[in-house]
């Protein structure tokens, strides 16, 4: 067996760890390791300077330029925010409202919310494919690529590998999990993805799944809440309608050929709030795990 070789690293506010087979592949995490931290400073909204962030001070004012990558992830993040089934990339304001999770955390007024929602409408972002601009319509809208940016980051991640022959990895940006090639630990080379367990600690698995390489992405209510007068409030925002989602879902974990559809998929079918008739007979989707808050278990094409 090939011998196995990872490192860790802290970026896209979570911890990476990328595992690579063959000793000549080991070079090919640091270098992996650069890429993932140059994404970050053009993508990030956590900085005041970014690509992103020159998009967001220059919203109601003016187009802003950036580079090709950022500006298709973003074409791409509008597209499906604009079909509205829950993942909405414009919903930073909202967010920033809550502050669920972070220090500040309350439960706002329902005319702040009102307020807040009118800056959410991805119809109101302008790109320009002739000379890769954006422009947010109205002063106070916000671009947060967090919610698809990890999946992006790991595809091309997984392009580079497969350019410099890599036979086995896997790339793990924070629990959004991308295989790579066979697994080296078994004879059919299927890889075992363990789902988390959501009344448990990280790495606690409630079910396992054996995949080819694949993208295991998972979308949940149960890391970051706020309790207020005895109810519990999720950091799952739903842009329908500016309050947290009502579901009896804890988690949906999604696996999909890329990882950047994992990150919407897991989405679509979180907010959907259960299966979709037809879901796994789409391109690129393989199965779905979906936990309740009761623990019931149900799976789609697993």
């Amino acid at each position: 067996m090939a011998q196995k070789h990872s490192m860790v690293h802290r970026a896209l506010g979570t911890r990476i760890v990328l595992t690579i087979y063959g000793d000549q592949y080991f070079p090919l995490l640091s270098q992996s390791m650069k890429m993932i931290d140059n994404f970050e400073d053009r993508l990030t909204v956590n900085r005041p300077v970014s690509e992103v962030m020159s998009v967001n001070h220059a919203a109601g004012r003016m187009p802003k330029m950036v580079s090709k990558s950022t500006y298709d992830l973003i074409k791409l993040a509008v597209r499906y925010s604009r079909e509205n089934f829950g993942f909405n990339a414009l919903i930073g304001p909202l967010v920033k409202l809550w502050k669920i999770g972070f220090e500040g955390a309350n439960v706002p007024s329902a005319e702040a919310i009102k307020d807040r929602l009118k800056l959410t409408d991805p119809y109101q972002v302008l790109l320009d494919d002739d000379n890769q601009t954006v422009f947010l319509e109205q002063a106070g809208m916000e671009l947060d690529l967090g919610g698809i940016a990890k999946g992006y980051i790991a595809d091309r991640i997984h392009d580079f590998w497969q350019e410099k022959g890599v036979p086995a990895g896997i790339i793990n940006l924070g629990g959004n999990l991308l295989f790579v090639g066979k697994s080296p630990r078994r004879a059919d080379g299927q890889w075992i993805i363990g789902v988390q367990d959501p009344q448990l600690k990280r790495g606690h698995d409630m079910e396992t799944v054996r995949q080819p390489a694949c993208s295991a992405v998972t979308s949940g209510i149960y890391e970051r809440f706020l309790v207020k007068d005895g109810k519990r409030y999720h950091h799952l925002l739903d842009p329908r309608t500016g309050y947290p989602l009502d579901t009896d879902l804890s988690s949906v974990t999604v696996f999909t050929d890329e990882s950047v559809l994992g990150e919407v998929e897991a989405k679509r079918l979180f907010f959907n709030g259960g299966p979709i008739a037809g879901w796994a007979d789409q391109p690129g989707n393989r199965g779905a795990v979906f936990i309740h808050n009761d623990e019931r278990i149900e799976n789609i094409n697993l």
